[in-house]
C-alpha cells in the first residue's frame, strides 16, 4: 500500500544536508487528524525538539476543522513524536553532541495513521546555498544544449 504524502517541508532540502531520516507517529487530537486527512496542515516553519526524553514536533500548522469548531484544536500547539525510547535517545545525543538538528522532512498517511519523517540535518551556510544553485543552473544549461 503508498503511503499518501500529505505535506512536505520544501525549504529543508535547501538549508540542510539531510544525514538520516526515521519515521515517527504523532500523538493527535481527533479533529487535528481529520484536518490532517483532509490535506490542511503545513511544514513551513516547523521544527523538531528534543525535551525530557522526548521529541516535539512544534511549529507545523494543522488548520482548524470547521465542524468540531467549538471542540477545535490549536493550530500551532507542539505536538509529541512518537518513537522508540532507544530512537530518541540516540537522535538527541546526535544533536547535542555534534550540532545537528532535527527537521520534519514530510507527513504521510501509512494505513489511517499520520507519520512524520524526522531528519537529521546539517545547516548549509550560504556559500553552500549558492554552490547547490549554480551547479543545478549549468546542469539545466548542459540539458538544453543537448537537446538542442
Amino acid at each position: 500500500m503508498a503511503n499518501k504524502s500529505l505535506a512536505t517541508n520544501r525549504k529543508a532540502h535547501h538549508q540542510y544536508f539531510i544525514q538520516e531520516s526515521e519515521e515517527a507517529g504523532i500523538a493527535l487530537a481527533g479533529s487535528e487528524i481529520k484536518s490532517i486527512r483532509a490535506g490542511r496542515i503545513s511544514l513551513n516553519d516547523a521544527f523538531i525538539r528534543p525535551e525530557n526524553g522526548e521529541l516535539w514536533l512544534k511549529n507545523a500548522h494543522i488548520a482548524r476543522y470547521e465542524p468540531s469548531s467549538q471542540f477545535g484544536h490549536e493550530p500551532t500547539r507542539p505536538r509529541k513524536l512518537l518513537m522508540h525510547r532507544k530512537q530518541i535517545r540516540y537522535l538527541a545525543s546526535k544533536v547535542a553532541e555534534k550540532g545537528l538538528t532535527l527537521v520534519p522532512l514530510k507527513v504521510y498517511l501509512k494505513g489511517n495513521r499520520a507519520k512524520v519523517e524526522v531528519a537529521l540535518a546539517q545547516g548549509k551556510k550560504l556559500y553552500d546555498k549558492r554552490e547547490v544553485i549554480t551547479r543545478r543552473e549549468t546542469e539545466r544549461d548542459i540539458r538544453r544544449l543537448f537537446k538542442g
